[in-house]
């Protein structure tokens, strides 16, 4: 734990130095908030290494450019050692090398563009790869977000096993078709895993609830509580509030509140029925019910937790109102409910987004003052904190700090290190914390990387960024619209149009429209550089795009 000099030090840096003004990536992670269920995962699309990897050896593709094939010194034995991405390639073939070979030609072809799931079905039948559930699990994950290629490998495993997929790999696709608001094949599949016992449960119905919701289909997911019985699972309060919080957390919280009336009475509710309500209500800033259900909740004897307290701390941070904040801890401390490490987390974030840096570290104090020991999450927001003021070097002591303190880095400390380090310009040290992971057996996300790609954007370094898409690939992150759009655009302003335009060209080709700012931006700079040839294509394949939406 940081001793009280080091705290001291970090109090008294100057003003002026907190003043730097500094870009911080997205890839910090707001605090999640204590009182409801996790939210699942937004979207991964397919980790295929765009085909412009390949084409970096075609040197008609590239600019000719000094920082493309430099690599850290250091680092260079790591980098190498993936070696050049390249699929068609296979030696050396043991036993143990046919799944993840059958994968990789699966992967592959299913990076083409297929209009439906029965031309992937075809297409997979002609392949020669016989499939396995561990196969189909992991192509399914890569492809969670490509429903026709998830759909037809689904499909095609189960024909050429025949019989029923295991009920996770089923759960997955009714997710993926959720997902993607294929709503009447979602259905189709449960109401056929329905005839198997026991494979539809509550985390199958849990998806089914949640996407429609997602999809503002609240009636729909109200609709779906209700028969949840008919499906073999059970209509309790832990169905309810899963009903409630995915309303809840879809803004509809009045939703949420109807059901909690309509089955007060057959379905008891408990604090966490409560807090899912004071929660809904505090994020759309209705604070006055919030409050009525806090109430509520002691009148029918309850006492609220930290948990329903948090639930107003959180959202009060969020507006600065700092005062309230303060009246809500002392109201924690009259009914002898003191604060926690998430409680602590927030104040600290929320002072640190305002701007109130001494205020922020200060908490850190009174923390420790109450016998409250700090957690992976509290040491990342600091980190944030720090590295958002322009104090990197401070932001690294506290990451130091952690392992003489016994706590060890989670994903949501390296990504906010490296994410400092890449804003900060410091690419050795980014690039070694994310080896540093990789030793540590911590699996990188999207949010991870995408720190690290936009650095490599804007130093042209090609070289590793064909690296860091091949590590994704390695590590089953896959990549999604935002990813392609960050790489496109930080290609634009790094003067590589070439290869932002095959990066576009690749997003189209896996059944992604692109972002329109996206598109704009590539065309506005191709018209720039008079590369009216490659703007007419652009042209064509944004048209192309919106038409395969349609469909």
């Amino acid at each position: 734990m940081l001793s009280k000099s080091q705290i001291a030090k970090l109090l008294s840096c100057s003003v002026s130095q907190r003043k730097t003004d500094l870009y911080v990536a997205s890839s910090c992670y707001s605090c999640n908030s204590y009182c409801t269920v996790t939210k699942p995962p937004e979207r991964n699309e397919s980790p295929e290494i765009p085909s412009w990897v390949k084409s970096l050896d075609d040197k008609s593709h590239v600019s000719p450019d000094a920082d493309d094939n430099f690599v850290i010194p250091s680092l260079a034995s790591w980098v190498e050692s993936y070696g050049p991405y390249d699929r068609t390639e296979v030696a050396k073939v043991t036993s143990s090398d046919i799944e993840e070979i059958n994968v990789e030609k699966v992967c592959k072809l299913l990076r083409n563009r297929y209009s439906s799931p029965d031309s992937v079905v075809a297409a997979l039948n002609a392949s020669g790869v016989r499939s396995s559930s561990s196969m189909i699990e992991r192509i399914l994950k890569n492809f969670s977000n490509d429903w026709i290629p998830a759909f037809g490998v689904f499909t095609w495993a189960k024909l050429q096993m025949g019989h029923h997929h295991p009920s996770v790999l089923c759960d997955l696709i009714v997710d993926i078709l959720g997902k993607s608001r294929k709503f009447h094949l979602m259905w189709k599949l449960v109401e056929e895993m329905k005839t198997v016992e026991g494979y539809v449960t509550l985390a199958t119905m849990s998806k089914v609830i949640r996407r429609l919701a997602r999809a503002g289909k609240y009636q729909d997911a109200i609709d779906a509580f209700k028969e949840i019985e008919q499906f073999g699972v059970k209509r309790d309060n832990t169905a309810m509030n899963v009903l409630m919080d995915a309303l809840a957390k879809e803004n509809s919280v009045e939703h949420a509140r109807e059901v909690f009336l309509q089955f007060k009475a057959s379905i008891p509710c408990d604090i966490h029925s409560y807090n899912i309500l004071i929660h809904g209500y505090c994020k759309c800033k209705q604070f006055d019910k919030a409050r009525k259900i806090l109430e509520e909740m002691e009148q029918q004897g309850f006492e609220p937790n930290v948990i329903s307290y948090t639930c107003f701390v959180e959202w009060y941070c969020r507006e600065h109102d700092f005062h309230k904040v303060n009246f809500v801890l002392d109201e924690m401390k009259k009914k002898g409910c003191l604060p926690n490490t998430v409680t602590y987390t927030i104040v600290m974030q929320g002072l640190g987004k305002a701007k109130q840096l001494n205020d922020a570290l200060e908490v850190y104090e009174n923390m420790k003052s109450v016998g409250c020991a700090p957690d992976p999450s509290f040491y990342s927001s600091l980190i944030y904190i720090l590295s958002k003021a322009g104090r990197f070097k401070d932001a690294w002591d506290v990451y130091e700090d952690m392992g003489t303190q016994g706590v060890k880095p989670d994903l949501l400390t390296y990504s906010t290190v490296i994410a400092a380090a890449c804003v900060h310009s410091q690419e050795e040290t980014a690039l070694n914390l994310l080896k540093k992971m990789e030793e540590d057996s911590c699996k990188p996300d999207l949010k991870t990387y995408a720190s690290l790609i936009k650095m490599c954007c804007r130093k042209k370094r090609m070289k590793v960024l064909q690296f860091l898409l091949n590590h994704m690939f390695k590590n089953d992150v896959s990549i999604e619209v935002s990813t392609y759009s960050l790489l496109v655009r930080g290609l634009c302003k790094s003067g590589k149009l070439e290869e932002a335009c095959l990066f576009f060209e690749e997003m189209v080709l896996r059944g992604i429209v692109p972002w329109e700012t996206t598109y704009k931006l590539l065309v506005q700079k191709l018209d720039g550089m008079s590369m009216g040839k490659q703007k007419e294509h652009i042209e064509k394949l944004m048209s192309e795009a919106k038409e395969w939406a349609k469909i």
